[in-house]
């Protein structure tokens, strides 16, 4: 019985010596650039990406429209 449990002391002792220290570390590393917000670059990429968004729903509403305009069926197709 002694020896299973020094079995499995010997890994939860490495465990919490060697490898939690370093999971907390990293965990609250990100959590702390998460926190702090989006970058110059990355505020500049998010605005041309939302008006390349807004691009697409207007060209998809002209499409949508024309769609309408020449075949009324096309959405029961779909």
């Amino acid at each position: 019985m002694e020896e299973i449990i020094g079995i499995i002391v010997a890994p939860i002792i490495i465990f919490l010596v060697v490898v939690a220290p370093i999971w907390l570390v990293l965990h609250y590393r990100s959590k702390k650039q998460i926190s702090q917000g989006l970058s110059e670059d990355q505020v500049v990429a998010l605005n041309n990406l939302a008006r390349s968004a807004e691009s697409m729903a207007e060209r998809i509403q002209t499409l949508e429209a024309i769609l309408d305009a020449e075949s009324p069926e096309w959405r029961k197709k779909a």
